[in-house]
């Protein structure tokens, strides 16, 4: 009985222990996560077009978008929520970088796809056919070895210049169709496999100018694997002719769902 009952006393107070260290553990992490000042910068993506819920300006800030989801979530002590949608990696280095200062901990940017070219390139494929597009796709990928990279640079630099001490997490686009999908009408497959790998091709220049710079990259494509255009439930926009802006962003679900947890993970 004395053994059974010290057995007892003493898984007690082991467990008692593990309690208090778990408790402290998750203290110390809320804490850290309100001790942070958190900027979001970057484009649309960022901004959350496509998500609803804007804020009026002409940004299109969206309580829905990805950087205020995860700030109410973790109680950040600062956000700057300077993300606007159009932005390329000029407009976030002549417009954006004064929300940042040496008290910044946490950045977010999505940029990049503008520059090479996005709108345009869906245009020319939605409405010039398989050809033009498939062409088109090809301008951007060369934009992508020859440009985009110097203007990466201009901006990461800036970012580091303006926050040194801060985690910077830079986030990529999804592919944007399910190949061999639902869709009956609309591009060809072709079409849309160009379009795909014209987005990890972006989102891999990219990633390779964020570890140059010590930052992290995060990609979404995995994230939004099953959700893409051509699927019962996809996170993103397909052409939208009543609303043209929206068009091939992610939903609120794709904010939340498919960006979110990857900032959370990393961030």
């Amino acid at each position: 009985m004395k053994l059974t009952r010290f057995a007892a006393f003493s898984s007690s107070f082991a467990l008692a222990g593990i309690l208090a260290l778990t408790g402290a553990s998750a203290a110390g992490a809320a804490q850290k996560s309100q001790a942070v000042d958190y900027v979001a910068l970057g484009d649309s993506y960022s901004s959350g077009v496509g998500a609803g819920s804007y804020d009026g300006s002409s940004c299109k800030r969206s309580s829905k978008a990805f950087p205020a989801l995860w700030a109410a979530a973790n109680a950040p002590a600062t956000f700057a929520f300077a993300a606007c949608s159009g932005a390329r990696t000029g407009d976030v280095v002549s417009g954006q970088l004064s929300s940042l200062s040496a008290a910044t901990d946490l950045v977010s940017v999505t940029v990049g796809g503008n520059d090479a070219g996005f709108a345009d390139v869906m245009t020319t494929c939605v409405l010039q056919g398989e050809s033009a597009c498939i062409r088109r796709v090809e301008t951007a990928r060369a934009y992508v070895d020859s440009t985009l990279p110097g203007k990466l640079d201009s901006v990461y630099d800036g970012i580091r210049a303006k926050a040194p001490a801060a985690r910077v997490v830079v986030l990529g686009y999804p592919r944007f169709y399910k190949i061999g999908g639902s869709c009956s009408v609309g591009l060809s497959e072709k079409s849309r496999t160009a379009i795909n790998n014209a987005a990890d091709y972006l989102n891999a220049a990219t990633a390779k100018r964020a570890a140059d710079h010590g930052f992290t990259f995060a990609g979404v494509a995995s994230a939004f694997s099953g959700h893409e255009i051509c699927t019962p439930s996809p996170w993103l926009h397909s052409l939208n002719w009543g609303n043209i802006g929206e068009s091939y962003h992610p939903t609120a679900a794709g904010q939340s769902g498919g960006y979110l947890p990857v900032m959370t993970s990393t961030a």
